[in-house]
């Protein structure tokens, strides 16, 4: 069962609850996807997590009455599915933009949130664009041709060996991505990365962990708190659900829990 809940500005935000057991997870998807992207991990950590999942606004079934799509928004999306369902202690896990996203929703959250998993999103080869002339010109094919960059840019986050079934049916997911939307969370993104990020990263440093892809198998930790996962592109969790699962519950226990009991 799903139900929706008035985020800051009033954007409805669809969620939906599962499971038992603290700390609750909060699975937030990715740029212009949707809580479906975490169909394997709701499943499986439902059974001994409360775990909540939402489309943040714009996004699947979720509305906007936003015109700009900032992280600090998206976060009050999120704050506000914590705060409806009662949860008192949170890990809040977020794919590529959702990384920021949980971020944001952290600094609203407090005492609340126990853990912050970012996933191929902090400490990734990826060189975001900085200065405003450098986002407007990465930013300005998706302006001219929103569906065709996106797909283009989406095919490249895939490892060569990937199997094509499953890349075209995470990709056939994006379709439905609404252009103003994608646009503004682009520039809104990448703006983050540039100002927020360095601040950001420090203050939650102590509580904050990654799983990021090593595509090659070759990839090196930034730090004690990145778990890698080889031979797997950006979408880690779709397409090696079991080696993220694995990695998620070893980060969950390094926090101090298992299932819903503290560990000694």
């Amino acid at each position: 069962m799903t139900a929706t809940v008035a985020s800051a500005d009033g954007s409805p935000i669809r969620y939906s609850v599962r499971g038992t057991g603290e700390p609750a997870l909060v699975f937030v998807h990715c740029w212009t996807c949707n809580h479906t992207f975490w169909n394997a991990q709701i499943d499986y950590f439902s059974r001994n997590h409360q775990v909540i999942w939402l489309d943040l606004a714009g996004h699947g079934e979720s509305g906007s009455h936003r015109q700009r799509y900032t992280m600090p928004a998206f976060g009050e999306d999120v704050a506000a599915v914590v705060r409806q369902v009662g949860a008192r202690k949170v890990i809040l896990i977020g794919h590529s933009m959702g990384g920021p996203v949980v971020v944001e929703a952290a600094k609203q959250l407090g005492d609340r949130v126990v853990g912050v998993v970012g996933v191929d999103t902090f400490y990734t080869p990826f060189e975001y664009p900085e200065s405003p002339e450098e986002i407007a010109a990465f930013v300005k094919p998706f302006e001219t041709d929103f569906h065709g960059t996106s797909d283009q840019m989406l095919h490249s986050m895939f490892v060569p060996q990937a199997d094509p079934i499953v890349v075209e049916a995470i990709v056939g997911k994006f379709s439905a991505a609404d252009p103003k939307v994608g646009v503004s969370a682009l520039y809104e993104l990448f703006d983050w990365n540039a100002h927020q990020a360095p601040r950001d990263l420090k203050r939650f440093a102590d509580k904050l962990y990654n799983i990021n892809a090593a595509p090659t198998g070759k990839g090196s930790a930034a730090n004690a708190h990145v778990v890698m996962v080889p031979d797997v592109g950006h979408f880690v969790a779709q397409v090696k659900p079991q080696a993220f699962n694995q990695a998620l519950e070893g980060i969950i226990a390094a926090l101090g829990y298992a299932g819903d009991r503290v560990t000694p």
